[in-house]
């Protein structure tokens, strides 16, 4: 009992302040990512101040870690939060003066003119970038703190009926659950792409995204993966939906 009232004040909702989000995948051009890393590292105070500002939640970069035959996946996934859909309208209006929030988060250590030539070539490295618009459906608390490092899976997931949520926010979320309390777990959460960029792919209606626990099979003593109702529950799951591979990220910067 100890050790559950022990692991739960070690929790935090990831998402609650974050129901909104942009998920960014990040596709470089050839040989610019140490030019890609040192414009994140230029960006980390600009998007501190925004938090300050309240112009968003919070801002983390991954680094793609597992390998794809697609020839357009990406290298990186930035992914901002926002605890409104306002909020995030707001952040993409084209109203916010960037250059003048930068030239403020540097001002005293990166001259205003170097400031303006930064922001005058961003995406200079990038050889494309696909947004999407999220909007969470359900999420878990989160166990422990979020540090660079840190591993996290997403998957590109496409909804064939109208019971996809309800199966996976009813019957898959309270496995997970029951995972983290037994700390095989860290997170789960699903969110809904409600609006894309139009070179975004179009074959996914969700996201799901997972903190795994390394080392550990998070369905060990959770699931009885033999019994008759796991089986026709999984049945239902399985007509409804279609998961691409799982990516692994790599945490590399994280702001909130």
């Amino acid at each position: 009992m100890k050790k559950i009232i022990l692991l739960l004040s070690l929790m935090f909702t990831f998402s609650a302040s974050a129901q909104y989000g942009i998920l960014s995948a990040v596709q470089l051009n050839e040989g610019a990512e140490d030019q890609y890393l040192a414009l994140e590292a230029f960006f980390g105070p600009v998007h501190d101040l925004a938090i300050e500002k309240g112009l968003e939640n919070f801002q983390a970069v991954w680094k793609v870690t597992s390998d794809s035959a697609d020839e357009n996946a990406p290298h990186y996934i930035i992914y901002t939060g926002f605890e409104s859909k306002e909020q995030l309208d707001a952040y993409t209006s084209g109203t916010q003066d960037w250059v003048a929030l930068a030239k403020e988060a540097h001002k005293g250590s990166i001259s205003a003119s170097r400031v303006e030539r930064i922001m005058n070539n961003v995406s200079n490295e990038s050889k494309e970038r696909r947004n999407y618009h999220l909007m969470s459906v359900d999420n878990t608390v989160f166990a422990g703190s979020i540090e660079p490092g840190d591993i996290m899976t997403i998957t590109p997931t496409k909804a064939l009926n109208d019971d996809f949520e309800n199966y996976e926010t009813k019957f898959w979320k309270p496995y997970i659950e029951k995972a983290i309390l037994m700390g095989q777990h860290r997170y789960w959460g699903l969110s809904k792409v409600y609006e894309r960029t139009e070179n975004a792919y179009e074959g996914m209606t969700h996201f799901f995204f997972n903190f795994p626990v390394e080392g550990s099979n998070w369905w060990d003593g959770v699931i009885d993966q033999d019994s008759f109702k796991f089986q026709k529950l999984q049945e239902g799951l399985n007509a409804a939906s279609e998961h691409s591979d799982p990516i692994t990220l790599e945490l590399v910067s994280v702001h909130n």
